[in-house]
């Protein structure tokens, strides 16, 4: 996979995880296994096992494979691999920028974007869906047509904590049950992955951007995902929750006309290359802007939402 950061460094992503997911779905024997693989009962014992102490071992190994900069986290004593892997980053290493009219990533990612028309199927490495089927609704799917799909895929050497994009007023998860697949695009290759995947998504009636949609998309073998409950109001920068062990995916879609994407995001993904961003990013180095500021707090805006939220379900 080909991405870009954003000072315009290209990378190609060739690593253990994409050879290993050439022979699931390339071989005979691979797709056998897979089928064993997915299923949900081994993904639970691959999760126990990565929160035992003898996990610990896998640790310092993978810091020096994936290059991480340890001085970034809060915390560097682990009871596990998960407890690892979930670590929470120190605020002064993804500072979120607060100003109203700046989009931010949610998460540390490599991101692609999207136009959401009315009759839109989303092709990416060949894997074809619907936003109706990645929703399991018609009437959510129909909130977004003319706007943009954001699409942020982590991978285990990211950070896997993730936050609210702007503030507001968010509506209770939707959890979608699914059979558990990568999310690497390498796999999509031969695997519709987002009808699929476990995934849960909110309503975020946000301050600044409209009405958004905020979902989390698990991953093979573990893909837990970790939102934290109980709050209507949610504050922009604020944590929302976090995955365990394995590549996940978040995705935002925006209503139209609610936000200006950034020009080399757009170009990136339109020459099929993902753009590497980080969780708050600064000024420089946003997602978008906001286009309307006044449409926010309008009472059209607040009913919609209230519809949407009582007819997603």
């Amino acid at each position: 996979m080909k991405y870009i950061d954003r000072a315009g460094n290209e990378f190609i992503e060739a690593n253990s995880q994409e050879k290993f997911l050439e022979m699931l779905y390339d071989t005979s024997f691979g797709r056998r296994l897979l089928s064993i693989l997915v299923k949900p009962g081994l993904s639970s014992f691959a999760g126990d096992m990565l929160d035992t102490k003898a996990s610990k071992c896998l640790i310092p190994s993978f810091i020096r494979q994936n290059n991480i900069n340890m001085d970034e986290y809060i915390d560097t004593d682990f009871e596990s691999y998960n407890d690892f892997f979930t670590r929470k980053i120190k605020q002064s290493a993804r500072p979120f920028d607060m100003a109203p009219d700046v989009l931010c990533s949610p998460c540390d990612a490599k991101l692609s974007v999207y136009p959401i028309n009315e009759d839109s199927v989303f092709s990416i490495k060949n894997s074809v869906y619907s936003l109706e089927k990645l929703f399991d609704s018609q009437k959510v799917a129909k909130r977004f047509v003319g706007g943009t799909l954001l699409m942020f895929r982590l991978t285990v050497d990211d950070y896997h904590r993730y936050c609210f994009p702007d503030g507001g007023e968010k509506s209770g998860y939707r959890r979608i049950p699914g059979v558990f697949h990568t999310v690497n695009p390498l796999a999509n290759e031969k695997y519709p992955i987002y009808t699929e995947n476990t995934r849960e998504y909110c309503l975020i009636r946000t301050d600044n951007f409209g009405t958004i949609l905020m979902m989390e998309v698990g991953a093979m073998l573990v893909g837990k995902i970790a939102n934290y409950s109980g709050k209507k109001f949610v504050k922009r920068g604020e944590e929302k929750g976090r995955f365990e062990f394995g590549g996940s995916t978040i995705i935002i879609c925006l209503e139209k006309d609610k936000a200006l994407i950034d020009a080399d995001i757009l170009a990136n993904t339109s020459e099929d290359f993902e753009t590497r961003v980080k969780m708050g990013e600064n000024r420089n180095e946003i997602v978008g802007r906001n286009m309307f500021q006044e449409c926010v707090s309008g009472i059209c805006f607040r009913n919609v939402f209230q519809e949407c939220v009582s007819g997603m379900y």
